[in-house]
Order: C-alpha cells, then sequence, then structure tokens
C-alpha cells in the first residue's frame, strides 16, 4: 500500500500548490466481506478530485459527499457504508475522514523513508459507528519520530496499526521485447523497476515505460545494495552466459523472488554449472530459483507471458498457493 500513499501524497502536494484543501479516507474497519481490506486509502480534494479508491467503485460517491463537512468544519469523522443493500459487497465498512494537510517536515520523513526503502507505521484511531470526534485521527510514526496529520487527540478506543513496508523492487536483468511488457505492467502494479542491461545494447529507459532506473553495465557491476528482502528479480537476457554471471553475481542476496526465464532443461543446467562453480553454496538459494518463470496459464505472448510471471511473483510474495478462487472454500481475502 506504500505505493498508493506516494501518489496520495504527491497529489497532495499538487493540490496545496493551488491552494486546494485535501481530506484523507481510511477503511479502518470492515463487518464482513469488502472489495479491498482495511488500511486502503484515498485523497478527496476540495475540487472533487480523486485520488486512490478504498473499493471497486460503489462507495467512493459517498465518501466525497460524507467528506465535505470535513472539509468545511476540520473535524474528523467516521462514517459507516453497508454493501449488504446496496450493490452486494456483502459487507459493512467504516471509514475515518480526517483533514490531510502533511508539514514540510512531514513530507521530507516520508519522503526520506522511501528512498532508503525504510519501514513505518500508521495508527488510525476512531470508533465504529457514524460519529465526529476530535479523537479521531491518524499518526505516522517513522522509528522514534511520531508525525500526526491533524489536531487531533488521537485517544479513541480502537485504533487501525498498519506497518508499511517498502514499495516492491522489480530488478529486470535483460532488455529485450518481454522485459518492456514485464516492466511495464509491474510499474501500474506501483512497483518500482529497475532495468539492467548490456551498455553493448545502448538501451535508455524511455526504452522501458515505467521503469525508474536503467543500469547499462557488466554482471560484476551490479550494486551490492540493489537487492534487498523486498526485491524480486528476473533473469531474462535471453543468453545462458549473462544469465549465470549474474546469478553468480547476486548469490549473496536475499531476493523476496528469483526467477529464471527459460525452460526446465535450460534451468537444470544453469544450476547445474552454478552448483559446480559453488560448491558450497546455500541449498536453499539454489531451490528458492523459479524457472521456468510463472504461472501455468497458457502465457504465449510477451504480455501473457508477463502476466504469469507477475501472478507468481505475487503469489511467492504474499505466500499464497495459486488456484482458482471458484475453487477457494473460505474467503477471498482469508
Amino acid at each position: 500500500m506504500t505505493h498508493e500513499l506516494k501518489n496520495i501524497i504527491k497529489a497532495f502536494l499538487e493540490a496545496k500548490k493551488k491552494g486546494i484543501k485535501s481530506v484523507l479516507a481510511t477503511v479502518v474497519a470492515l463487518d464482513g466481506s469488502s472489495y479491498r481490506r482495511p488500511g486502503v486509502r484515498m485523497l478527496i480534494n476540495a475540487n472533487g478530485q480523486m485520488i486512490g479508491a478504498v473499493s471497486g467503485g460503489c462507495v467512493e460517491k459517498e465518501v466525497v459527499r460524507q467528506a465535505q463537512s470535513v472539509l468545511a468544519s476540520g473535524e474528523a469523522k467516521v462514517m459507516t457504508y453497508d454493501g449488504r443493500y446496496r450493490l452486494g459487497c456483502e459487507g459493512i465498512l467504516y471509514i475515518l475522514i480526517e483533514t490531510f494537510s502533511p508539514n514540510d517536515n512531514f513530507i521530507s520523513t516520508f519522503n526520506n523513508a522511501v528512498i532508503q526503502r525504510k519501514s513505518f507505521e500508521i495508527h488510525s484511531y476512531f470508533q465504529k459507528e457514524n460519529s465526529t470526534s476530535i479523537s479521531y485521527g491518524s499518526v505516522f510514526k517513522f522509528g522514534e519520530l511520531i508525525q500526526s496529520l491533524s489536531k487531533s487527540t488521537n485517544t479513541a478506543n480502537l485504533v487501525l496499526k498498519q506497518k508499511m513496508s517498502p514499495s516492491t523492487r522489480l530488478v529486470i536483468i535483460g532488455a529485450e521485447h518481454d522485459a518492456v511488457a514485464l516492466c511495464s505492467y509491474a510499474s501500474h502494479m506501483g512497483w518500482e523497476v529497475t532495468i539492467v542491461a548490456s551498455p553493448t545494447e545502448e538501451k535508455k529507459v524511455a526504452d522501458f515505460p515505467g521503469a525508474n532506473t536503467l543500469l547499462n553495465i557488466e554482471a560484476e557491476q551490479l550494486p551490492s545494495n540493489l537487492i534487498d528482502g523486498d526485491t524480486a528479480v528476473m533473469l531474462m537476457t535471453h543468453s545462458y552466459a549473462k544469465d549465470l554471471k549474474f546469478l553468480l553475481q547476486i548469490k549473496d542476496t536475499s531476493p523476496v523472488y528469483l526467477g529464471a526465464l527459460g525452460p526446465a532443461k535450460r534451468r537444470e543446467k544453469l544450476l547445474s554449472e552454478f552448483i559446480e562453480l559453488n560448491p558450497e553454496i546455500d541449498i536453499e538459494f539454489v531451490e528458492k530459483i523459479h524457472g521456468p518463470a510463472g504461472l501455468n496459464i497458457g502465457a504465449e505472448t510477451a504480455q501473457e507471458i508477463a502476466v504469469a510471471i507477475l501472478a507468481e511473483m505475487l503469489a511467492v510474495i504474499r505466500n499464497q498457493k495459486p488456484i482458482m478462487l471458484i475453487n477457494k472454500l473460505t474467503g477471498i481475502h482469508d
């Protein structure tokens, strides 16, 4: 959800330049089921602009209507939305609406946390009822530094506590047309994408819509701090020798996902030579390599292959065993 918050803060700053007030709406509790879970947020500007969403679209108009009183008074409120008798969401949403006017220190602290890929927490205080109170509001905790969004006393009995992890980073090692599709789709998911291309390929970051960074480097030049525990890595150079060199370079890292393009036979050859060159390698690292990368959905085109790979990445990151939802016996988010 961190990437959604990044978009919200960007939109707030743009509205602030124009003198437009903003409020923040947060789903703080849920009875039953809904399109999104508690913790999702959206920004509402005084001109009616919405950034983000708290549902599939059935709740937003009511949130905008309810936000008007907060824009006028500056006092936070909780609204309830019963979807059971409206559009079939089959749940009751409790949404905290509060003024959103973070100061420069907050913005600087938030941006530093994003750049340094540090986690932070958000505590949102509320009651599960339609009501207005100065005790409602959200607090951001950046380590020892605490930043409140409003003048709320933050003393309500209920509190939603969220740990906001760094946005998922995707390192795509390879620069062919299939890397372009994977980059584009991942960026739409809010992932931070880094493309690693050989200097001889003469690629530019503009060749990869959605990419944050392009590194024209050889394997030996790969930055040691590029891959952390919130980073997915995809080997797709279409060169066996290059894939092996990069695999050797990242053997001491711990990506959340590591995939390799190509058939199972190629993977076995790659891993056999990799282990031969590194007999002391931790077998857990080898077993975590997904190759062929992706879920079996019948993908054929570069775009379809990108969908298959991203679906597998999400399953691994979220620790899920992929099944068709029609066969899931419990709730979608259970």
